[in-house]
This record gives C-alpha cells, sequence and structure tokens, in this order.
C-alpha cells in the first residue's frame, strides 16, 4: 500500500516540534542553539530547542514552537535557508516533544510520556544488544570457535554501529560519555529488580531498576543525576554475579 505523501516534500505530520538535519558538525552546540533560536523566534513562540553533541545526534536539531501554525510557517520560510554554509533541510517532528506535552497536558501525563519515550528507547538499545550478540556468535561459528570472551576486542568490532547510509563507526559502548542511566549486560537470569536494586541502590541519587520484558540478562538503572550513575558504574563493572560468576558489563545508556 502506497504512503501518501505530505504537502511540500515532507514526510511527517503537522506538529508543534520541527526537525531540523543538515547542520554544520563541526559548530559548538551553545552557538547552534543561539543561531537556530534567533531564527526560528521569528515565526513564533520558541518553548523549548535540543540539540545534542553525540555522535548519533549531531548534524540534527529540535525547534518547539507554542503552536503547529507556527512550526508550519517556519518549515516554510526557511527550508534550505543556509546556516553556516550549509543549508538546512526541515520537516514535523514524527513524534510529540516533551515540552509539547508539558504545554499541552498536565504533569501526569508529561510523565506517563516520558516513561513511554524512554521504555520505547530501552527496547531499541536492548534489541540492538541482542542483534550485536547474534552476529558475534554468527562470527565465531563462521570461524570455527567461539566468540571472543574479551570484552574489549568484541565490542570494538563488531560492537560498532553505523550512525549514516556510509556505514561510519558510532562510539564504541566502553567509551560513551556519562548518562544518568546505566545499561546492565551479561545479568544473570535469576536477579531481578529487588536483586539489582541491592546492588545500585545504595549510590547517591537512585530512582530505579527497570528490567526488559522478554529479554534475559539485561537492565537499566536511573540515578537522578549523572554522579550517581559514574559512582555506580566504577564501583560495579567487572563485577561477579550468581552461582556461575557472571561478569556483568556496565556501560552508560546511549544518549
Amino acid at each position: 500500500m502506497a504512503t501518501l505523501a505530505m504537502p511540500g516534500g515532507l514526510t511527517n505530520p503537522p506538529s508543534s516540534t520541527v526537525y531540523v538535519k543538515n547542520l554544520e558538525e563541526r559548530i559548538k552546540v551553545d552557538q547552534l542553539k543561539e543561531a537556530l533560536t534567533e531564527i526560528f523566534s521569528e515565526y513564533g513562540n520558541v518553548i523549548d530547542l535540543v540539540a545534542k553533541t553525540n555522535l548519533k545526534a549531531k548534524g540534527q536539531a529540535f525547534v518547539v514552537f507554542d503552536d503547529p501554525e507556527a512550526a508550519g510557517r517556519a518549515i516554510k520560510e526557511v527550508q534550505g535557508f543556509e546556516l553556516f554554509d550549509k543549508p538546512m533541510v526541515l520537516d514535523y517532528a514524527k513524534t510529540r516533544s516533551d515540552a509539547t506535552v508539558l504545554n499541552d497536558g498536565n504533569v501526569e501525563e508529561f510523565e506517563a510520556h516520558k516513561r513511554r519515550r524512554l521504555a520505547e528507547k530501552e527496547r531499541k538499545q536492548a534489541s540492538e544488544a541482542a542483534e550485536v550478540q547474534k552476529k558475534l556468535k554468527r562470527a565465531g561459528a563462521a570461524n570455527g570457535a567461539e566468540p571472543a570472551t574479551r570484552p574489549a576486542k568484541a565490542s570494538r568490532g563488531a560492537g560498532l554501529k553505523s550512525s549514516n547510509p556510509a556505514g561510519g563507526p558510532v562510539v564504541p559502548e566502553e567509551y560513551l560519555p556519562p548518562n544518568k542511566i546505566l545499561f546492565l549486560q551479561n545479568v544473570p537470569d535469576d536477579y531481578d529488580v529487588d536483586s539489582l536494586t541491592s546492588i545500585f541502590g545504595r549510590f547517591e541519587g537512585f530512582r530505579e531498576v527497570r528490567l526488559v520484558p522478554g529479554r534475559k540478562g539485561i537492565a537499566f538503572v536511573e540515578y537522578e543525576a549523572e554522579a550517581g550513575a559514574i559512582s555506580a558504574k566504577e564501583s560495579t563493572a567487572g563485577m561477579t554475579l550468581g552461582e556461575e560468576g557472571k561478569v556483568i558489563k556496565v556501560v552508560y545508556q546511549r544518549k
């Protein structure tokens, strides 16, 4: 069944959030946000602007207006406008932003929206981790041997993921920048939320442990701030758990 095309070559339905790509990646985030705010404020009230520094999100930004009409005007007028010598490519964002939900609804709706977004992000990361493990096993079987057991080598080769069509690598898991959420791998099957909470709950700002339904061996641990996650990661990385003495892998969640 053919997908209906949106007017003006856009791919997503109208919303209050404008997705901007093809931005100059070498510009500092603060400078980029200042320039984008100055440009888009001409078309309406900008209530939020998100631009990140991680490799996967570089060259992109989200500009949140307080109404869809303002977003539509901005897309129409700014499409192709050159910023730092690169033409911006604009579309509506695929999903509602946190700022939009908070602006349109109440605190309860906002918290429910954040939980759904976080759960979807964690399911995606869990799926990616499972796919990496499958590739490692296939590679080991093809070589007539078990996959390498040294975590650094395993994640540095087959664990690289592409962030662009050309297949360029992104930062391996062990080199990810700090995040208030930790991603645990190789967790024993008999370890539940309470078992992991007894280990990770002793660090400052602990919030919760989350397991992913249908996925064994992985979990997410969230703290109030990065400081707590940093302390927990440094203290638990390489820790052995369970009767089999499994060595758990603790990394920061990708942003």
